[in-house]
């Protein structure tokens, strides 16, 4: 029997992009995910992925009263397949090496928006009471700050601290220039208390102490997925078509590698893959009207991966910097832009992942000069 990707086929905010919810997930793809998981041990079953907003549509088609029912919404899956067999293909598993990546590199994504959350309500809690810390530590998410408010979560616990306790202290967490420990506790001497009151003080310390705890049980886990998400990734040959690519890193290369995966045949060209991952935008016409939007249905995960590396390679490439640079000179959004810029970049991955040779700076930029492309003036100038 046909299996539908999602139960839930709301289209999402179109104002609210994929930052704003870093969780990812719905109920509907979890519940999806997991039936499928679940029929992978019978061999004899094969499945067919059936967008749920085409059979939604196909539905309403035939029955314009939209009465919905199980049984009825079965017998039009098994429809759909049977009248459009080229429409839709069987779906085919990767391997489970390849899927063991892909949950943990998502998994990864959320502890790290877990760590995010709360590192701003520690930093909430702080401003009411206890504002200087902030100063002290330019990186809130280490053990050292979270270590440092567990042993004196408030103004008066730390100028109470003698000296040496305090040189000794930044000492045990590798802080080894003396000009930056005297200047901390010089602050610490120093500093003022914004509040005296109980009321304020009292309730925000015990708060800031929960939130430190949960702070370094994350970012302990954060460093045990890294472990994980390094020595699978490793075993992959595609590794290295991903590891040295500008501004990957160990956190980003292995997502890049699970959005092409293994199978070469899964998207016949670069357009397949940009139109997959929601980077291709839409047109829509209807007589003398035409308008472009970004795509609502998509892998949110997926495209954010692209999003998100293609924002880093504008620091670590030559040609995406001026590329991004003329898209903004154009009237560009940084958002457009750098959408913009990702659909440049799939195509080149598209086919170096296709021909299995890594991607090389300067064969590229020889060849946007052989080819006359506008972007060359660019980059001269």
């Amino acid at each position: 029997m046909p299996a539908p990707l999602s139960r839930n086929s709301r289209r999402p905010a179109r104002r609210k992009s994929d930052s704003d919810n870093p969780g990812w997930r719905n109920s509907g793809l979890e519940w999806t995910v997991t039936l499928i998981h679940a029929l992978l041990k019978y061999d004899f079953l094969v499945l067919f992925p059936v967008n749920p907003q085409t059979l939604c549509r196909y539905r309403r088609a035939l029955t314009p009263s939209r009465a919905k029912d199980d049984p009825s919404d079965a017998r039009l899956l098994l429809d759909l397949v049977f009248r459009h067999p080229d429409q839709f293909l069987p779906w085919q598993p990767q391997s489970a090496q390849m899927r063991t990546l892909a949950q943990l590199v998502e998994h990864r994504r959320t502890l790290v928006a877990d760590r995010v959350r709360t590192t701003n309500r520690l930093t909430a809690c702080l401003k009411l009471y206890f504002p200087q810390a902030l100063d002290w530590f330019e990186d809130k998410a280490t053990l050292v700050f979270c270590e440092f408010l567990e042993k004196w979560p408030t103004l008066q616990a730390a100028k109470r601290a003698r000296k040496g306790t305090l040189e000794r202290f930044f000492h045990e967490h590798n802080s080894r220039y003396a000009e930056v420990i005297e200047k901390r506790i010089q602050a610490i001497k120093s500093a003022i208390p914004l509040t005296t009151d109980p009321g304020v003080i009292e309730p925000n310390q015990w708060m800031v102490v929960a939130l430190v705890h949960q702070l370094a049980l994350l970012l302990g886990h954060i460093d045990h997925f890294d472990e994980k998400i390094a020595a699978c990734f490793d075993d992959f040959k595609d590794a290295d078509l991903f590891r040295n690519l500008p501004g990957a890193g160990k956190q980003l290369a292995p997502r890049l590698l699970v959005a092409f995966g293994e199978d070469r045949s899964r998207f016949a060209s670069a357009q397949a893959l940009c139109c997959y991952a929601g980077i291709a935008p839409v047109t829509e016409r209807s007589g003398n009207k035409s308008w472009v939007h970004w795509r609502y249905s998509c892998p949110k995960f997926l495209r954010q991966s692209f999003i998100e590396w293609t924002n880093q390679t504008v620091r670590f490439s030559f040609w995406a910097r001026a590329f991004y640079k003329a898209q903004r000179e154009k009237g560009k959004t940084h958002q457009m832009a750098i959408r913009a810029l990702a659909f440049k970049w799939i195509r080149i991955l598209w086919r170096c992942w296709q021909d299995r040779k890594p991607y090389d700076e300067a064969t590229y930029l020889m060849a946007l000069q052989k080819q006359g492309s506008p972007l060359v003036k660019e980059l001269a100038s």
